[in-house]
């Protein structure tokens, strides 16, 4: 295309890196949660050339529309590892995400190359939703030409900025003593955030300043951090800083640490931040193997855009009592001290005339009036967890699926009918739904074993309301769903009826409890989703009801998928019905079957707020993260079919996304 229309698929590397977020925008209306992307990757292919030493990677991330109209987005690059084919870089990508919703970011990776043209060392293409579902939400992929990358997400916690400045006094040399006496060190630093799993503590790197050359009291220039990556917004999570000595290698000098955080950082900064202040006594000591290696002074340390909740609450305080007294001009100097407000004085004399007192009588007390309590300080209450709190801590979700075999569905012998299976290999409603559902819930299901069952048909002359659906208990993924579904018709049933799925639902939450509290000896938790898939209303809705109602207090969601063009005015009355937790959902299969996305985003509308809502109903918080090694990874070998080559185009501080617009074809049934 023309220059204009090129540039609006570019974005400014610098932009990127200082944007908060990026807004990622959809239109199903399934939950949105924000999440930050981090990369590193491992055995990348050395492009340097012959004698040039080894490449210095960086990754550039690109979100590729299912819309053939749409371009793509670039939404930044990481930060360039000189001389490193095991680039961990430190750069995260924060953005919207919308549950359910297929989104694909490319990454690619290049040798950067000074005055010349960057040279590709490979990419790769994630589907976001899968990179959660996987343990760890850590995905692995073979690049074509060697190396794997590793693509890592998390929810994105905590509001607003960190802008840091650091300086060095009198670091220790890393030299070897009496030889280059003139040569100095490199310094830069890292910042380090802590996170604990079930693995224990772990450091991950957050941020990576640039060298200092030749200079032993070095000043950093300006970091501007967000802090949901530096701290999850928790000012008081420990952090570590970390200076090296900068290497050409790769293999840089570790020149020491200490440990602090954010409220540390902001109490240790420098009266002034004068850059040429002598006063270390707010100094961190920089430590290496117990003995002082210098120190680092805070030079700048201002904090913007943090939500905390307190501007509503104090100024409703302030408006308390406004009447009664004014505040003290001295404590308005201390914005953060609580207002206590002053005790009522006693009423004022009156000239009215005395009372006749007996003589007898004692003077009456002066009124003393009770002490007002002054009000509590705020203190904001916990955040609500979320779904992908409870999927990073490895709460399975356990997929089991109903079918509908009641006569209504048609002679599926006769084209035309729900459940007739076509010569030329298309999917019928039913396989379009389990396949679509199914493989969207099945990235959340570790073992990928799925019970599946029927209902509504007669075996030896006895209508049976759920029967086991293939030859086993439990189908083998969502191709097994299929299978079992298929086997059906070569086991002699007769489609029958009435429509009944109460004792699917009494099973499905059988099951879920069964599994949960399994899961829940091994200090796990886990989470049952059934698939309902039926053609007309239920038969008795206030069965159904009944039995979605004792269900309620399962670890469980129903999902019934309508199929065909039946009256499901009862099934609405499910979805909408007030039992102790709502845990019904249904959705029409004919207002989706124009995409496989839309059905998923409708079919995730309401799961992740159920669970969310079971378990803290029941007072269980997700557990820690899941920690992984690289080496307990399961690496997906490469795939030519989700290559994509982007032709990026690397323009002064921006990159350009050249020729056509590339895009992923939307998912087909």
């Amino acid at each position: 295309g023309d220059r204009k229309t090129r540039r609006r698929r570019c974005v400014k590397p610098d932009q990127a890196r200082h944007k908060r977020k990026h807004n990622i925008k959809f239109t199903s209306g399934a939950p949105m949660v924000l999440v930050e992307l981090k990369l590193h990757a491992s055995k990348l292919p050395n492009v340097a050339g012959a004698f040039k030493g080894t490449s210095d990677p960086f990754a550039v991330v690109t979100l590729v529309s299912i819309d053939q109209n749409s371009d793509p987005i670039v939404l930044g690059k990481t930060e360039v590892l000189k001389n490193s084919l095991d680039p961990r870089w430190a750069k995260a990508f924060i953005f919207d995400y919308e549950l359910g919703t297929s989104t694909h970011l490319a990454v690619s990776i290049y040798d950067e190359v000074p005055g010349g043209k960057n040279i590709s060392m490979g990419s790769a293409m994630f589907e976001l939703g899968s990179v959660l579902g996987k343990k760890g939400n850590t995905q692995a992929k073979k690049l074509k030409n060697g190396g794997t990358l590793f693509a890592h997400v998390e929810k994105s916690e905590g509001s607003g900025t960190l802008r840091l400045q650091l300086r060095g006094i009198k670091l220790n040399n890393t030299g070897v003593p009496g030889i280059n006496v003139l040569t100095k060190s490199d310094p830069f630093y890292e910042i380090l955030k802590k996170t604990t799993g079930v693995k224990g503590v772990a450091w991950g790197t957050v941020y990576r300043s640039k060298p200092v050359f030749q200079d032993l009291s070095p000043t950093w220039g300006d970091a501007v951090l967000n802090l949901s990556s530096l701290c999850s917004g928790d000012q008081e999570r420990p952090i570590k800083i970390s200076v090296y000595d900068y290497k050409k290698t790769g293999h840089h000098v570790f020149m020491g640490s200490f440990e602090t955080s954010v409220n540390g950082l902001l109490a240790s900064k420098s009266l002034g931040g004068d850059i040429n202040s002598s006063d270390v006594q707010s100094a961190f000591q920089l430590r290496k193997q117990d003995k002082s290696t210098g120190q680092i002074v805070v030079l700048r340390a201002d904090i913007k855009g943090v939500d905390d909740g307190l501007s509503g609450k104090m100024a409703a305080a302030s408006l308390d009592g406004a009447s009664e007294t004014r505040a003290d001009p001295a404590l308005a100097q201390t914005a953060s001290a609580p207002v206590i407000p002053a005790s009522s004085a006693p009423p004022a004399a009156t000239s009215t005339p005395a009372p006749f007192v007996p003589a007898a009588t004692a003077p009456a007390a002066p009124f003393v009036p009770a002490a007002t309590a002054p009000p509590a300080a705020f203190v904001p209450s916990p955040a609500q967890p979320t779904f992908v709190d409870y999927i990073s801590g490895g709460c399975e979700l356990h997929l089991c699926v109903a079918i509908d075999f009641t006569g209504s569905n048609g002679d599926p012998r006769k084209p035309g009918t729900l459940h007739h299976f076509s010569r030329g290999g298309s999917l019928n409603d039913y396989e379009k739904a389990i396949t679509a559902i199914g493989e969207i819930l099945a990235k959340y299901d570790s073992d990928q074993k799925f019970p599946v069952w029927g209902f509504g048909a007669k075996y030896g002359g006895v209508v049976r309301h759920c029967f086991q659906c293939g030859p086993t208990s439990e189908a083998n993924g969502v191709n097994g769903i299929i299978e079992a579904y298929r086997a059906v018709f070569r086991t002699g049933l007769i489609m029958s009826g009435p429509t009944v799925f109460t004792e699917v639902i009494q099973l499905a939450a059988a099951n879920a409890r069964r599994a949960q509290e399994e899961a829940s000896a091994k200090g796990q938790q886990a989470y049952t989703i059934l698939l309902i898939l039926t053609d007309g209303s239920v038969s008795d809705v206030n069965a159904a009801a009944t039995s979605l109602n004792s269900a309620s207090d399962a670890p469980l969601s129903v999902v019934i998928v309508g199929i065909g063009t039946a009256d499901f005015s009862a099934m609405r009355f499910l979805d909408d019905f007030d039992s102790k937790r709502d845990i019904a959902n249904f959705i029409e299969f004919n207002a989706h079957n124009h995409s496989k996305e839309s059905l998923t985003a409708a079919t995730l509308d309401e799961i992740p707020a159920q669970l969310v809502g079971y378990f803290t109903g029941k007072g269980i918080v997700p557990l820690p993260p899941v920690q992984r090694g690289d080496d307990d990874i399961e690496i997906e070998p490469f795939n030519p079919e989700q290559e994509i080559d982007l032709a990026l185009d690397f323009e002064d501080d921006e990159i350009v996304v050249g020729g056509g617009g590339a895009f992923v074809p939307p998912s087909v049934y």
